[in-house]
């Protein structure tokens, strides 16, 4: 006979122990509780788990810090776990949770149904786990698992598109109709309140669209092509040379080996990878900007260089993260995903990004694909 599987759950409440452990009491599983992050890691050195049931609102080590050690640690890596939070509820606060590694988002209140079917299709998949063998067997199961965090996606970007544009559209339009209906007898600090309404809704519908893109990066399938990269960035460079500001950049493009990727994807990767450069260089008297590659023995790795406002190295490791900024916002425009967004395109094709830089000196940023 089988033995149960386990559970983790997680909360510094004991009440809503006691509540997950009412909700869950029918199922065939052995529940393990902590009141808190330290006590779960503990846990985890005792117990093989089949999932974690996490809060995230904790003090001392709260559920996303739990998690992303969780992930780091080699027996917990593959664990998956649900964030329940009534506090974080957000739709940022989901994408965070689901950037973290969750598998599942539930929001409090929420109907005892859906934990409980959430949590038997992970103790599903985990006693399938013990009883099959072999690797085809392994990649079945990870598919399914793929396809369902991929569902959970889907659902969530609705909710984006569809629960945040809605009121948007509304403080957009309303403010417009305010500033032409009321126009004449407004002072000048009501006018600029109201211009400040205006750009700020159509700031978040840019970064809702943003959000969601990325979110779908995971999920574009990569279909590889032999690219000509010397005509894709020459196509590139058209648009961005004809631009006025633009024009007094000193542009120098060396040779470009070919690249096997999906064409889409990479455009995407030099159109990021080269704004961002004009931007951070466009304050510069005399700005210049090198793109290059340098062949190596596993592959092709691309460089665009800038002698723009650099950064401070001991901070790179914040560069690709999804908001991270290490200049301020009235400095250099920005919503903080464009670095991430190449750095999950370069991961689909098995690539790896990287920068270096000096702040006031400039900053090159790479990229490699495999030959």
């Amino acid at each position: 006979m089988n033995a149960k599987s386990k559970i983790l759950i997680v909360d510094d409440k004991p009440e809503n122990l006691v509540a997950l452990r009412t909700v869950l009491k029918d199922l065939d599983v052995e529940l393990v509780e902590a009141a808190s992050g330290n006590d779960a890691l503990k846990a985890t050195l005792r117990h093989d788990f089949a999932l974690a049931v996490l809060d995230i609102q904790m003090p001392g080590m709260d559920g996303y810090e739990l998690a992303s050690i969780l992930r780091e640690e080699e027996q917990t890596a593959q664990l998956p776990f649900i964030f329940i939070s009534a506090v974080y509820t957000d739709n940022l606060n989901i994408f965070k949770g689901y950037e973290k590694g969750a598998f599942s988002f539930i929001t409090k209140p929420f109907q005892p149904e859906i934990l409980i079917n959430k949590v038997k299709f992970f103790i599903d998949k985990h006693q399938q786990g013990i009883a099959l063998s072999g690797l085809n067997k392994d990649l079945e199961n990870k598919n399914k698992e793929l396809e369902f965090i991929n569902k959970e996606l889907e659902s969530f970007s609705y909710s984006v598109s569809h629960d945040l544009r809605a009121p948007l559209r509304a403080i957009h339009g309303y403010s417009v109709m305010l500033k032409e209906d009321c126009d004449a007898k407004l002072d000048d600090k009501g006018k600029q309140t109201i211009t400040k309404i205006t750009e700020n809704a159509l700031k978040m519908g840019s970064l809702i669209d943003c959000l969601l893109s990325f979110s779908q990066l995971g999920r574009k399938r990569v279909t590889k092509v032999s690219i000509d990269m010397n005509a894709l960035v020459a196509k590139i460079l058209e648009g961005f040379k004809t631009e006025p500001l633009n024009k007094n950049f000193t542009w120098n493009i060396r040779e470009l080996r070919p690249a096997k990727g999906n064409m889409e994807l990479l455009t995407q990767v030099y159109l990021n990878l080269v704004s961002n450069a004009i931007k951070y260089s466009a304050k510069k008297d005399k700005p210049e900007i090198e793109i290059g590659c340098q062949p190596g023995a596993e592959g092709i790795t691309y460089y665009i260089k800038d002698n723009g406002a650099g950064f401070d190295m001991k901070y790179k490791d914040k560069l690709f993260g999804v908001f991270q900024r290490l200049h301020k916002s009235d400095e250099f425009e920005g919503l903080g995903i464009g670095l991430a967004t190449v750095q999950r395109i370069v991961a689909r094709h098995d690539g790896l990004v990287w920068a270096e830089g000096e702040t006031g000196k400039g900053a090159t940023f790479y990229f490699s694909l495999p030959s």
